[in-house]
C-alpha cells in the first residue's frame, strides 16, 4: 500500500528587503506547518537547490543575510512536501531608477502565476549610475523598449548600451496633447491648468485607442524568448508603462484588482523623488497640489482604462487580437512562456 502524503500549499509568501545584503521571507501554510527550505539563485532558472540559504522547522519566516548587493536574487520557498513558490524583490534596487520592477509573481484567476525575471517595467534609464548599469547587465536584460517621445529620449538617453546580448527599441507614445519633455518649462510659465485628473484619464484612454500598433509590436517581441528578459519604460514608469503593464497582466489572466494594485505601487516607489520634484515646483511659485495628478499614478485613470477596454473591446485579449492585430499564436505563446 502506498502512503499518500498531504501536499502543503504555501500562502501569503512575501519578501521584505531588510538591508543591502539581507531579506526576510515569510509565509503561511494551508494545513499543518512543515519544514521549509529556501534556495537562492541569480535567475529563476538557475537556483542552487543543493545548498539552502535557510531551513525553517515548522516556522513561517526565514531571515537571510550575507547576500551580494550586486546581485538580484530569486528565492525558491520549498516545503518538504507540497508546492514550491519562487519569489523576489518586486522593485529592483537601483540608485538612478526608482520604479524599475518585476511583473512576476502575480497570481492569475485560474491559480497560475506570472513567472519572475522575464518582464520588467521601469521609469527612465537615463540616470542609471555606473553601478546600476553593471547590475542591470548582470540581470541579463536582452531588450529595452522605450515609450518616451523623441524629445524625451534625446534629452536623457538610456544608459544601457546596445550589445550582442541587449538591444534597444524606441516605440514613442505621446501621453496627451503636450510633449512631456516640456513639462517643467510649462510649469515655470504658469501653464498648469491642463494638469488635471481628467487630462490623465483622457491620456490613458488615448494610449489604448491610438497606440494599438505599439502594443502589438511589443507583445510580438516579448513572445520571442531570445528577447527576454525584457524591460519597457517611459519617463516616470507610471502612465505609458502602466498601461502596457496592465495589458500584459490582463492578457495573462491576472485579475483587475491586482492590476490596479500594481499600478498604485508607482506612487510608493516614486514618493521620495516626487518630494524633490515638488520642492522644485514650489520654488517656481506653484502649489504641488495643483499638478499632483500629472506627477502621480492616478487610481481613477487605470480604473477608467479597465472600464474602457471592457466596454469598447470586451477584454484585453479581444482588444489586442481584434484592434491591435496580435496573432492568437502570439497570445498563446505568451501565456505558455510567462505563466507557471
Amino acid at each position: 500500500m502506498t502512503l499518500k502524503l498531504n501536499q502543503t500549499r504555501l500562502k501569503n509568501v512575501t519578501l521584505i528587503r531588510t538591508g543591502d545584503d539581507s531579506v526576510e521571507i515569510s509565509w503561511s501554510f494551508s494545513d499543518t506547518p512543515r519544514k521549509v527550505a529556501v534556495f537562492a539563485g541569480e535567475s529563476p532558472d538557475h537556483i542552487d537547490r543543493q545548498n539552502p540559504v535557510s531551513i525553517s522547522q515548522a516556522n513561517s519566516i526565514a531571515k537571510i543575510s550575507g547576500l551580494d548587493p550586486a546581485v538580484r536574487y530569486y528565492f525558491e520557498v520549498a516545503p518538504d512536501h507540497g508546492s514550491k513558490i519562487i519569489i523576489s524583490d518586486r522593485r529592483v534596487p537601483l540608485e538612478g531608477s526608482v520604479n524599475f520592477r518585476d511583473l512576476g509573481g502575480y497570481e492569475t484567476s485560474d491559480g497560475r502565476r506570472v513567472k519572475w525575471g522575464q518582464v520588467f517595467r521601469s521609469d527612465n534609464l537615463g540616470r542609471l549610475t555606473d553601478q546600476d548599469v553593471s547590475f542591470v547587465k548582470r540581470m541579463g536584460i536582452r531588450m529595452v523598449c522605450d515609450f518616451r517621445t523623441p524629445a524625451e529620449a534625446k534629452k536623457l538617453p538610456d544608459r544601457l548600451p546596445q550589445t550582442d546580448r541587449g538591444r534597444y527599441l524606441h516605440l514613442p507614445i505621446q501621453h496627451g496633447e503636450f510633449d512631456p519633455a516640456g513639462t517643467f518649462e510649462k510649469i515655470r510659465n504658469g501653464d498648469i491648468e491642463w494638469m488635471t485628473e481628467e487630462f490623465m484619464i483622457k491620456g490613458y484612454i488615448k494610449n489604448i485607442d491610438d497606440f494599438a500598433p505599439v502594443w502589438a509590436t511589443l507583445l510580438k517581441i516579448l513572445a520571442d524568448g531570445s528577447k527576454r528578459p525584457l524591460v519597457f519604460h517611459c519617463t516616470g514608469g507610471k502612465d505609458r508603462a502602466g498601461v502596457c503593464a496592465a495589458l500584459i497582466l490582463l492578457l495573462l489572466g491576472v485579475p483587475e484588482e491586482t492590476v490596479i494594485h500594481d499600478h498604485g505601487l508607482s506612487n510608493l516607489y516614486i514618493a521620495a523623488v516626487l518630494e524633490k520634484i515638488y520642492d522644485q515646483i514650489r520654488s517656481d511659485g506653484v502649489d504641488p497640489k495643483q499638478v499632483a495628478p500629472y506627477f502621480t499614478a492616478p487610481k481613477n485613470a487605470i480604473k477608467a482604462v479597465l472600464r474602457h477596454i471592457r466596454r469598447a473591446y470586451g477584454s484585453a485579449a479581444e482588444y489586442l487580437i481584434n484592434k491591435a492585430g496580435v496573432d492568437e499564436k502570439v497570445v498563446a505563446q505568451l501565456r505558455e512562456d510567462l505563466l507557471e
